[in-house]
């Protein structure tokens, strides 16, 4: 399974618009405070493995479809980044997105990133690393404040439901969403997609991309073969239909769902996004 797993089973381990407001590139709720959770691996949430062969970022074409790449460093990839806790002095365990919301201040991810089964709470001080690489941190760490799951992922951890959205704080006056912009979520878009995906795995500090189309694995889930999307890439966000004038894209699956993501680096899954997780986004809207 993939993502930064926690140790016992905390379900697999996030995105909308505004590009105007781009800057410096071309359930259950629950306040982040309190105790801070242990991780345990679950999924593609944290577990490492062999990292892909790195391309420079100068130079790098996206690869065949279903093979894992090193992206260039674009206002598309930015919005995507590393999830830590508390701060980045300690490995990353999941991979988040900015998705657009009123507020401008939302990511979203994989719920068991996010939700710890075992303590039955949000996992307090989640932070989140944008555009992380090798340690450079172009617009810092941005500090969740809430986290927003289905209620019944929160009981029983239905794998049709492992979605969370995160609202953040904001960093130095400015939403997250006024420096970064965000791309849009999208309701019953289908099974056949042509996606992209970014994630980080938790064996390397760049990220790694992969396009292919998606495939229908279940009626509430999704199938993708990428390669190497191993421990970390849970809650990579499933880009579709980017356009480079608006500068947004519309999210249609975060990595995770049927066995945490999935149980083999080169095949991933996502729940299909209905209107359980159309509910769950107005939720996460209103406990802005």
């Amino acid at each position: 399974m993939r993502s930064l797993a926690w140790k016992s089973v905390l379900p697999l381990t996030v995105v909308v618009i505004m590009a105007a407001a781009v800057v410096g590139y071309a359930a259950e709720e629950s306040d982040m405070t309190g105790n801070v959770a242990t991780h345990k691996s679950f999924g593609k949430s944290g577990e490492s493995g062999e990292a892909p062969q790195d391309q420079d970022p100068a130079a790098t074409a996206p690869a065949d479809d279903g093979n894992a790449y090193t992206p260039r460093r674009t206002e598309q990839n930015a919005r995507v980044g590393a999830v830590f806790e508390k701060d980045d002095s300690g490995d990353h365990f999941c991979t988040a997105s900015v998705v657009q919301s009123p507020g401008r201040n939302m990511l979203i991810t994989a719920a068991h990133c996010a939700y710890d089964a075992d303590a039955g709470s949000t996992v307090n001080d989640l932070v989140f690393a944008p555009d992380y690489r090798d340690g450079d941190e172009p617009t810092g760490l941005w500090k969740v404040k809430k986290v927003i799951v289905d209620d019944r992922w929160a009981k029983s951890q239905d794998e049709d439901l492992d979605v969370a959205f995160l609202i953040l704080d904001k960093k130095d006056g400015k939403q997250i969403q006024d420096v970064l912009g965000g791309n849009t979520l999208g309701i019953d878009r289908g099974f056949d997609n042509e996606v992209k995906i970014t994630g980080y795995p938790t064996s390397r500090d760049t990220p790694i991309s992969c396009q292919n189309r998606t495939t229908k694995y279940s009626d509430t889930q999704m199938r993708i073969q990428c390669t190497d999307f191993e421990g970390g890439t849970s809650g990579s966000p499933w880009l579709a239909d980017y356009d480079p004038k608006s500068h947004t894209g519309t999210v249609i699956g975060v990595l995770g769902g049927h066995e945490g993501g999935g149980d083999q680096d080169d095949v991933s899954y996502a729940a299909y996004f209905d209107d359980d997780v159309a509910v769950l986004y107005r939720r996460a809207q209103d406990m802005d």
